[in-house]
């Protein structure tokens, strides 16, 4: 019997494109024949060298294949962070990343508990669908139109494909600000690219208001009216040095030219930021508080108090690469971003629930039901569906 050591070394070398032939096909004779059987903790795995461990042969195997396609679509500076924790804990603990993505994990590193009797209720007569590509542009005028996948937009600022819309930098100086509100619904995510060069993925349930174009010479401000956006800052070097600011009802976040993550949904009291790159000044009231890149400032907007703390960047904007990266979320965390990507009302009937943790990695294309029956295999007893509600039991 192989010890999960061994398959945990063949699968980094397999990451690092150092693998041999042979080491290949043992590799894929492990796939099929490697016996699992018991539960397995993180501890044992990291403390021994070897251990004969069980595991749900299926749901590991198509883990690491998810995994592999999930690695190569993250950005280059969000992977080598992610490479330095693999190679804190070593080979044999990294298997618990990659065995553990596609399916949430509690309390024991794997779940092998047998699937419930109870089959979930659905009394679905309007299905629900993963989110899409679709916003709504507000002109100065006040009017708006739909943007969504599969349809063009063309007018004299701007050009959209239904996936993006990107504006054209205007050669006519400007003496006034003409500005444009750019609106995602739950269910929506959309793509911006101001008139300056900047980029911005709006999340679902948001919204930026910026101008058309921008007045050279003057600072480049717009706003998160509200919801969530990661913003690639053309640098300030490019527009004869005036600054970059992202302004919100609580917050101004002031750039040079950087790569950062802002999330301020309505009806909640945190505003998260988050520096991927560069350098930012959150400031607030009289507090200005700057962030170095892999910093999260947390504004708890009641108690008007700013907290910055070390964070894993890809966990916070993982949303913008097409997939959800919970780690020791909470559950009721998990039931916001589910209920505005699937645009529907999760109710806990069991609010115990609410404060379990999870890990997980999940694509933003699964279904609602697919996700549910993942969550059914640990902690949650049921779920019923009706409509565009889901009660979790």
């Amino acid at each position: 019997m192989k010890d999960v050591f061994h398959i945990s070394q063949l699968i980094i070398k397999r990451k690092l494109n150092i693998l041999t032939n042979l080491e290949k096909e043992e590799l894929e004779r492990l796939k099929q024949k490697y016996p699992f059987s018991s539960d397995v903790k993180i501890e044992d795995l990291i403390n021994k060298n070897s251990l004969n461990s069980a595991i749900n042969k299926e749901k590991a195997w198509e883990a690491i294949e998810v995994k592999s396609k999930l690695a190569q679509r993250r950005p280059k500076r969000v992977f080598k962070l992610l490479y330095r924790s693999w190679h804190k804990y070593a080979a044999a603990a990294v298997v618990v990343g990659i065995l553990a993505t596609t399916y949430f994990f509690k309390d024991n590193l794997f779940i092998t508990s047998v699937e419930k009797e109870v089959s979930p209720t659905i009394v679905n007569t309007n299905t629900i669908e993963p989110g899409t590509d679709k916003a709504v542009l507000t002109l100065e005028d006040g009017s708006q139109i739909s943007l969504e996948k599969g349809n063009n937009l063309q007018t004299n600022n701007a050009i959209s494909n239904g996936e993006e819309i990107v504006y054209k930098n205007s050669d006519s100086e400007l003496v006034e600000l003409v500005y444009n509100h750019l609106t995602v619904p739950r269910g929506g995510q959309f793509v911006i690219e101001l008139s300056d060069g900047t980029k911005v993925w709006l999340n679902s349930e948001s919204q930026l208001k910026y101008p058309v174009n921008f007045i050279e010479g003057q600072a480049r401000e717009v706003e998160l009216v509200y919801g969530e956006a990661y913003f690639d800052v053309s640098p300030s070097s490019e527009h004869n040095g005036a600054k970059f600011k992202v302004l919100n009802k609580v917050q101004e976040v002031e750039v040079l030219g950087t790569e950062f993550n802002i999330k301020a949904y309505k009806n909640e009291t945190n505003v998260y930021t988050t520096l991927v790159e560069g350098k930012v000044a959150v400031n607030f009231e009289s507090t200005q508080q700057y962030l170095k890149p892999n910093q999260q400032s947390n504004l708890n907007v009641k108690t008007k108090n700013i907290m910055v703390s070390d964070v894993d960047v890809y966990d916070e904007i993982s949303w913008k690469e097409g997939v959800f990266s919970f780690d020791r979320k909470p559950l009721y965390e998990i039931v916001k971003v589910l209920s505005r990507w699937y645009d529907v009302e999760i109710i806990f009937k069991n609010t115990n629930l609410k404060t379990v943790k999870f890990n997980g990695i999940l694509e933003k294309n699964q279904s609602i039901e697919e996700i549910l029956s993942i969550m059914k295999s640990t902690s949650i007893n049921n779920y019923v569906i009706t409509d565009k509600t889901i009660i979790l039991e």
